[in-house]
């Protein structure tokens, strides 16, 4: 049992650092340092993958096109088209009000039928950095990895702030990673710093990665529960053990 956010870190080569998730189910920051998950500095943000395709389908809805074929979109073909045609903007603002900013994308379903997509491309992931989007009151992925970093002691905060990783299949959107490093420098300006984000073309699987190469490692070796161990102490042996 180990800290995904710990295990991103592992991906990256990194035992210090903070990672940056966004799942199919929740979204996560966390703190770690050495090797040890600051607890006070873990965040939780109730919007990722699954609740991202649920306001893509509501968009679109509320289109007038093609509604019976946006009606039958399957949950499969719905995730396909997120991730296909849908981007974060680095102006959301400015994109919402200038109507030549944004090029249409267009989307085949598995029945031959063909949906475009306008604004709702990158509409579709700004709840991760707008929550309000989606009736929640929490503050945004950023903001949460911002309120991480301040609870990290300032003599090892400069250090945090260079190893930022991101990871999870919601962090893959183009135009993520360039959003998180702004948002970021915004949220830290004049501090002295610039704050670079590390953003593995792999990271959709970031934290899968990192448990086997945690795995392998010769110092996780005493770490495992045997068969025998089990059998002899029962399941509660668990939270001895770990």
């Amino acid at each position: 049992v180990a800290n995904s956010g710990f295990l991103s870190l592992c991906a990256h080569g990194r035992v210090t650092g903070l990672a940056v998730e966004a799942g199919a189910a929740l979204s996560h920051v966390t703190s770690v340092c050495g090797g040890r998950t600051l607890r006070k500095g873990s965040r939780c943000l109730g919007v990722a993958g699954e609740q991202l395709s649920r306001h893509l389908h509501r968009l679109l809805l509320e289109t007038p096109r093609e509604p019976s074929v946006l009606q039958a979109l399957t949950k499969k073909a719905l995730t396909r088209l997120k991730e296909q045609c849908c981007y974060v903007s680095l102006d959301y603002e400015g994109d919402l009000r200038e109507r030549g900013s944004h090029h249409p994308a267009r989307f085949q379903t598995p029945d031959g039928h063909w949906i475009t997509l306008g604004k709702e491309r990158f509409c579709c992931p700004e709840p991760l950095f707008r929550p309000e989007l989606l009736h929640h009151s929490c503050p945004g992925l950023h903001q949460l990895a911002g309120q991480s970093l301040q609870t990290v002691p300032e003599h090892a905060r400069r250090h945090m702030l260079g190893n930022i990783v991101l990871s999870g299949g919601s962090s893959m959107f183009p135009g993520f990673p360039e959003r998180m490093c702004l948002e970021l420098n915004l949220l830290f300006r004049g501090a002295g710093v610039h704050i670079e984000v590390l953003a593995n073309p792999r990271r959709g699987t970031a934290a899968w990665s990192g448990g086997s190469m945690a795995a392998s490692l010769t110092s996780f070796q005493h770490t495992w529960m045997t068969k025998g161990e089990y059998q002899e102490h029962g399941a509660e042996y668990v939270h001895a053990r770990f």
